[in-house]
């Protein structure tokens, strides 16, 4: 992947209206952009190719499959080099969805999903707390999210 892509005003367009709808039609976006339905597929290979676009997914709602507490961590560790060696042990953990090697007070910050408070203790008590490395943790439940988006591209 090339270290930084030049957007043109065409592939701002196109990122614009595909990070809004991933399954619109390549030719109700060519109609959009004024271009051919081809023009609108080659591009978007290329913009994968890339890496500026990383491929593309369904959005699952959590409360809708039974997951109804979504929790942020801040993960302390013993030792910085300890943090490779910590993230293979979060990732074999399938509610934690997202980890961040982070500045500041914590060394790692990671979402989780868990279907209510006490799923989220045993997880806590059950799994993190027996990963070698951590030495301490803070746990934040959110209440809501009012904000969820795409990144902007204009």
């Amino acid at each position: 992947m090339e270290k930084e892509y030049q957007l043109d005003k065409l592939d701002r367009k196109i990122l614009s209206i595909i990070s809004k709808d991933a399954r619109i039609p390549f030719l109700e976006v060519a109609r959009e952009c004024n271009v051919s339905g081809a023009a609108i597929h080659q591009r978007v290979q290329r913009l994968t190719k890339v890496g500026v676009i990383k491929g593309s997914e369904y959005l699952l709602d959590p409360h809708l499959i039974g997951l109804d507490t979504c929790a942020y961590m801040g993960i302390f560790l013993e030792s910085a080099r300890l943090v490779k060696t910590v993230v293979k042990e979060l990732e074999k953990i399938p509610e934690i969805i997202e980890c961040h090697y982070t500045t500041g007070n914590y060394s790692l910050f990671i979402k989780i999903y868990a279907r209510n408070n006490d799923h989220l203790k045993s997880i806590l008590a059950d799994k993190l707390q027996s990963i070698e490395g951590i030495s301490r943790t803070e746990t934040f439940i959110s209440l809501e999210q009012n904000i969820k988006r795409q990144l902007p591209v204009e």
